[in-house]
């Protein structure tokens, strides 16, 4: 049977999660949520993603990228050329898969129709944008936990989302 695959995403009310290749906003919180839910996990990520995230390689992760340059690949580093190869690839790995993004990994993973868990937070802002968190409302997501909070800057929500189709 296979894993479920964990999505972790922060995107705005306008469903942005990225700008020129960079988060769109700085909230501690949610960073420290995202590098404690993926430490010692498998992760899944497009290489913009990989090459955007400093931290990607400490913390025991084991990162699955998603592209076509070869040369990314080292003792730490796996490289498939789709999805599905990158799927399994983590399958045969121990530990959860955790989906990072971005726009394209995060589509082609929620039209799968396999079991999931979306952890997402909420920005509670429309902000400016060039990558886009796909559309997940249309799915019959359950609530499994539910935490709001802010900073200085923005006001948030830490849902914890799971699909079963």
């Amino acid at each position: 049977m296979p894993k479920l695959l964990h999505l972790q995403v922060a995107c705005a009310e306008n469903r942005v999660i990225g700008r020129d290749g960079r988060l769109p906003w700085r909230i501690p919180e949610d960073l420290k949520f995202f590098h404690d839910q993926t430490a010692g996990q498998i992760v899944v990520l497009g290489r913009v993603c990989f090459e955007t995230w400093p931290r990607v390689l400490q913390d025991g992760r084991r990162p699955v990228v998603v592209s076509r340059n070869a040369a990314l690949a080292s003792d730490q580093v796996r490289v498939a050329t789709s999805l599905s190869e990158a799927l399994a690839i983590a399958e045969s790995l121990p530990g959860e898969i955790h989906i990072c993004g971005g726009q394209r990994i995060y589509a082609e993973t929620l039209a799968l129709g396999r079991p999931m868990r979306l952890h997402l937070t909420l920005v509670h802002a429309d902000v400016p944008g060039d990558t886009f968190f796909p559309e997940w409302r249309h799915l019959a997501w359950r609530e499994l936990d539910r935490r709001d909070s802010a900073d200085a800057n923005y006001r948030y929500t830490f849902y914890t989302l799971e699909w079963v189709p």
